[in-house]
């Protein structure tokens, strides 16, 4: 086992982190989890796995996977997701590198395999969806940005193996989750950046969206997770921007939202 160091960020991730943790235990000789004050089983379960536990307040994405590298005690971290799972194959890719101090690389990216139910779907850039997860801290590590927080590739090479990424339980997820989480944060990043929005925006954006998934990106040929896939991105985006447009036009449910809490 390499000397790599775990990381998972988590809210209320009862039901999925010990598997995460497992997972990690394959190529992983100390586990750090970033927990956002859980009030499940979370913290229990994952100090019971031998993980140490960091309590912090959401603060964003990339800015919230960061705070663990200042507890990290290994050259090398390795970030996950508590949905997402080390594949044997991987971890067997993993364990046979080089990460001593002579190694040509400071980062590599791995495939990620996205899930609905039990389908692995590879339409609308959900496959072979290259993500950096393995990597140096002191060369790169996590844009410290509020949402869709990426590693930026330094002296990257790519693993052939794949990460398991259980994205929806099941198709109504892709609906109910965006429409719960993403678009009010993403409406609230755009409105704190000053973005400005019109009647046409919410509509133009959802149309697009579902324009490119369905017909560039390999929807079509997805069936009817391609299908549903395309409608929900497309829908997620009319909501994010039908929100933004809402903030600028309504005062009272401006002054009801709170932008210092990112969900």
């Amino acid at each position: 086992m390499k000397k790599i160091t775990g990381i998972i960020t988590s809210l209320n991730e009862a039901h999925n982190i010990e598997a995460c943790i497992r997972s990690l235990q394959l190529i992983c000789n100390e586990i750090i989890v970033v927990d956002s004050l859980s009030s499940d089983a979370t913290v229990s379960i994952a100090e019971k796995m031998g993980a140490k536990v960091v309590l912090q307040p959401y603060l964003g994405d990339g800015i919230q996977k960061n705070i663990a590298l200042q507890y990290a005690s290994n050259d090398w971290v390795f970030s996950l997701d508590a949905d997402e799972r080390i594949t044997a194959e991987l971890a067997a890719e993993i364990n046979a590198l080089d990460l001593s101090g002579k190694s040509n690389y400071d980062s590599y990216a791995v495939k990620r395999k996205n899930m609905i139910g039990s389908r692995w779907v590879k339409c609308c850039r959900w496959y072979p969806d290259y993500l950096v997860r393995l990597y140096r801290p002191d060369k790169t590590r996590f844009l410290e940005v509020k949402q869709h927080a990426s590693v930026p590739a330094v002296r990257m090479k790519k693993l052939s193996s794949a990460i398991l990424h259980y994205r929806y339980k099941n198709i109504g997820e892709l609906f109910a989750k965006p429409e719960r989480n993403y678009s009010s944060r993403g409406a609230k990043i755009l409105y704190l950046k000053g973005k400005k929005a019109n009647a046409l925006t919410p509509v133009i954006h959802g149309m697009a969206a579902f324009f490119v998934n369905y017909f560039f990106r390999g929807g079509l040929f997805g069936g009817i997770d391609g299908l549903t896939l395309s409608l929900a991105i497309a829908h997620n985006s009319y909501m994010k921007y039908a929100k933004l447009l809402e903030y600028q036009r309504d005062a009272q449910v401006l002054a009801d939202e709170n932008f210092d809490k990112v969900w």
